[in-house]
C-alpha cells in the first residue's frame, strides 16, 4: 500500500468520517481557513490515482468515497513506524510510548482488560 501525504492524509480522515461525499462537502467539514476547491479536487484525484479512492458520476459532479479501510491503513502506517524506528519490535514501540506519556501501572492495567475483553 502506497503511503499518503499529510495533505492526502488529512482529506482521506474527512472521507472515512463522510463515507462519500463531493469536494465541496469535505470541504465544508475542514476547519478555517478552508483550503481552495480546486486544492483538494487535485489532492482528491492524486488519491484516486493511488487507488485509495473511487468516484461515481451524481448529476453533473461526482461522490468520492473510500476504497481502502481506515483499520486497514491505520495498521499498515504503525507497521511501517515500528519497523522504520523501533527495530520491528512491537514492545519496544510500546514501550517507549508508555514512557513519553508518563503512563501509569492502572493506565496499562486498563489497557490488558480491554485486550483481554477482544479474545
Amino acid at each position: 500500500m502506497k503511503q499518503l501525504t499529510k495533505a492526502e492524509e488529512e482529506v482521506m480522515q474527512w472521507l472515512w468520517q463522510l463515507e462519500e461525499a463531493n469536494v465541496a462537502s469535505i470541504i465544508e467539514q475542514m476547519p478555517d481557513p478552508k483550503p481552495a476547491y480546486n486544492t483538494i479536487s487535485t489532492i482528491i484525484r492524486i488519491l484516486e490515482n493511488k487507488e485509495f479512492v473511487s468516484h461515481r458520476k451524481k448529476g453533473k459532479g461526482y461522490i468520492y468515497f473510500p476504497l481502502v479501510k481506515k483499520e486497514e491503513y491505520s495498521n499498515q502506517s504503525l507497521n511501517k513506524l515500528m519497523n522504520n524506528y523501533f527495530n520491528g519490535s512491537f514492545r519496544n514501540m510500546v514501550s517507549f510510548f508508555v514512557k513519553k506519556n508518563d503512563m501509569d501501572i492502572k493506565d496499562l492495567e486498563h489497557i490488558l482488560k480491554e485486550l483481554d475483553k477482544e479474545k
